[in-house]
């Protein structure tokens, strides 16, 4: 994370084209989040060595502290690259005052859409931004996991996020029971990719301290499709870059097959057939290790 040098026409990622905020997004791996109301909090978390941090004006924030929270989060965009704003629901009067604020501000701006239901709802979010900006809908509710492909479908979308916590309290699911949360991760990913979207992020892991349970909490979302995850705490950051890297093994493997072969080929390598899908799934594994 850095100070912005152009206050006047730098975007969260330092530059206002939504394909550069989309790039550095889409390769991200851990999102950091702070309340938008402890803003003493904002430069330990710039600090912390995450991709992104995520400005949380939404369920961090108690109700009385919401306008001041949104102030510290627009004086924030002002200074540091890399910032991300948790806007309050949208369809809420709170939400519509957020999208206001981060509108008139004139820079690009990167947002996170809790409970995320409809395209709709999403377009109308990136409308009432400034050009340039971009939208990470967060799915969390029964009907964003059955809508998912049409949200990332949605214009301004650059990214997919879990919010496995709140999809759990609603459906009455625990957030360890992973084996019942398969079929909404896969839909996820599959909606991702349907829409030429980078892998989506995963929730949050709630242990803060314990690194084993971090570092397995993600190789598992890795396993499942997705190549970011959510943090709550910098202490998590190190564990999830490590997690989601290839090893060097794995690494080794990818950089000979793309090396030794091209998409549009069929080819032996090391006695095993390499052809288009196998060459991009080499790639995917190289571009994880290239940030």
């Amino acid at each position: 994370m850095a100070p912005s040098e152009d206050n006047d026409s730098a975007g969260p990622y330092g530059g206002g084209d939504r394909t550069g905020v989309a790039d550095a997004l889409g390769r991200a791996r851990s999102f950091l989040f702070v309340p938008g109301d402890r803003p003493e909090r904002f430069d330990r978390a710039l600090a912390g060595g995450a991709d992104a941090v995520v400005v949380d004006l939404e369920d961090a924030v108690p109700p009385d502290a919401k306008e001041a929270a949104l102030a510290n989060a627009t004086a924030l965009l002002g200074r540091a690259t890399g910032v991300v704003i948790r806007v309050n629901d949208p369809r809420t009067h709170r939400g519509s005052a957020d999208l206001a604020a981060l509108g008139a501000a004139g820079a690009p701006v990167a947002v996170v859409v809790p409970k995320a239901e409809d395209a709709a709802t999403v377009a109308a979010v990136l409308a009432a931004l400034p050009p340039g900006s971009a939208v990470l809908p967060l799915i969390e509710t029964a009907v964003g996991v059955l809508d998912a492909r049409l949200i990332a479908a949605a214009p301004g979308v650059v990214r997919l996020v879990f919010g496995h916590l709140d999809l759990c309290a609603q459906l009455g699911l625990r957030p360890d029971d992973t084996a019942r949360l398969v079929p909404a991760r896969f839909a996820l990913v599959a909606a991702s990719a349907a829409a030429g979207l980078p892998a989506p992020v995963d929730g949050v892991c709630t242990e803060v301290r314990d690194r084993e349970t971090v570092l397995a909490q993600a190789r598992a979302s890795l396993d499942s499709g997705f190549t970011g995850k959510l943090c709550i705490h910098p202490a998590q950051v190190p564990a999830v870059h490590e997690a989601l890297a290839p090893d060097p093994d794995e690494l080794a493997w990818a950089l000979r097959v793309l090396e030794l072969t091209t998409e549009d080929e069929v080819k032996l390598v090391d006695g095993h057939m390499v052809d288009r899908p196998v060459h991009l799934r080499a790639r995917s594994i190289a571009a994880r290790a290239d940030r």
